[in-house]
């Protein structure tokens, strides 16, 4: 669908339309300022910069296995030999090649040796290769001599070698701007001689769940109570997301109390995220009170957005820094969806990395499901591959039931502003979750 189409199918809701509206709140922001981390530190991070390899990775030639390190011209006389119960089956011959062991190189040696014709050294896997060497023979092609061997069977000429750089040559990217510092990752740069890299920080989360209804968890809620499920939930989302996320809890409908604990929260954030109160109802005490600008008060917009579960979304700023403000549904499944198409690439543009969104497929779907007109819906799923390639997706409970679907869910299905039904069988479009399970 196009953007005039999906801007023509919100417009009789007046609603905005998703894309519109994340588009209008990403290009309000800038990833956090980079630092330089140690390598341990810097795990987890997205990296602010490419990284290059100052130095070749072997960092010099080496024995890439144990066994005799050996000049090919002094191995070219040595064929195959029949059945051996210790070498295998190769082909007939009777020559073999006789040299002298003329010293032990384990993987600490430093001083360098040279060969001479017809001799060879002993060597760890590891152990720089002897200056002349350009083989090493396997122990179990030999008789494992020790003053001198006889080898059974001649390599190729290179085999059981590391030439330096062979892995990883001088300036050779090792990874771009805006990848995450995986541990694979951190053994790379630190095989090529880096110590440090700038990445972009773990953006610092706060969430606050907002209602004078909400007690905490621990007990079953009475007429008049709800148990906080928001702030729990979002601060666990915000981790997985990469940030590092702090739950303040539950705070009243007390306007002052509101603007007080905001503004002391802009202090350690780079985001605050808050739950309840987006809509326009009597109770709904956050929208009111950051949607008038002025002192304490921030900077915030609320639109009514073409989603399903929870329209009602907010942005902007508060405090003095202007810190922003994600302001989601107060209903547990909305606001974990609002999470998913708000929250998540916010903390992802902040830490810098690409891309921002969850990675979408195509997938068959298994069951016809009907959606409200004029609203992108996200539905809980579950998404399996098919044998022979692609996949096929299930729905799970969504409506009033989304945040029980999502326990099960591994993908959220997502259907169209004009999508009023969707037919088993068809080709419908869901993003992955990367939940662990």
């Amino acid at each position: 669908m196009t953007a005039t189409a999906d801007r023509e199918a919100a417009a009789s809701n007046e609603l905005m339309p998703l894309a519109e509206y994340l588009g209008s709140v990403l290009r309000r922001l800038r990833a956090l300022p980079p630092l330089d981390l140690d390598l341990t530190q810097a795990h987890g991070n997205v990296l602010a910069a490419d990284v290059v390899a100052p130095h070749p990775f072997p960092a010099f030639d080496q024995a890439a296995i144990d066994g005799y390190a050996a000049r090919w011209e002094d191995l070219a006389g040595a064929g195959r030999i029949g059945s051996h119960p210790s070498f295998g089956q190769f082909e007939n011959t009777a020559r073999t090649v006789r040299l002298n062991v003329v010293g032990d190189m384990g993987a600490a040696h430093w001083r360098p040796v040279r060969l001479t014709p017809g001799t060879c050294f002993s060597v760890a896997a590891g152990a720089p290769l002897p200056l002349g060497a350009d083989v090493v023979v396997p122990i179990h092609w030999t008789d494992q001599g020790m003053a001198a061997v006889e080898i059974l069977h001649a390599p190729k000429r290179g085999s059981g070698v590391r030439r330096a750089g062979e892995e990883i040559a001088v300036g050779q990217l090792l990874a771009a701007a805006g990848s995450y510092v995986t541990p694979p990752m951190v053994a790379v740069f630190a095989a090529s001689g880096i110590g440090h890299v700038m990445v972009r920080p773990s953006p610092r989360v706060v969430v606050v769940a907002t209602g004078d209804e909400l007690v905490d968890v621990g007990r079953p809620s009475q007429p008049g109570q709800v148990v906080d499920a928001n702030s729990h939930a979002l601060t666990a989302a915000a981790v997985e997301a990469g940030a590092m996320a702090y739950r303040i809890g539950i705070c009243d409908d007390d306007p002052e109390g509101l603007r007080g604990l905001l503004e002391d929260q802009t202090l350690r954030a780079d985001l605050i995220i808050t739950t309840g109160g987006t809509g326009t109802g009597p109770g709904d005490m956050l929208r009111r009170v950051l949607s008038r600008p002025g002192p304490g008060r921030g900077n915030v917009e609320f639109t009514d957005v073409a989603l399903c579960p929870g329209t009602a979304l907010g942005f902007g700023t508060v405090g003095g820094e202007e810190v922003p403000v994600v302001c989601l549904p107060g209903e547990p499944g909305a606001a974990l969806i609002g999470f998913e198409v708000l929250a998540r690439p916010v903390i992802q543009l902040l830490a810098g990395a690409e891309p921002v969104f969850r990675p979408g497929i195509k997938a068959h779907l298994l069951e016809t499901v009907s959606s409200p007109g004029g609203l992108r819906e996200f539905r809980p799923a579950h998404v399996a591959e098919r044998r022979g390639g692609g996949y096929t997706v299930q729905p799970l409970a969504g409506g009033p039931y989304t945040l029980s679907g999502l326990a099960e869910a591994n993908g959220l299905l997502v259907l169209g502003e004009r999508v009023t039904t969707a037919a088993a069988g068809s080709t419908v479009d869901v993003l992955l979750l990367d939940r662990r399970r």
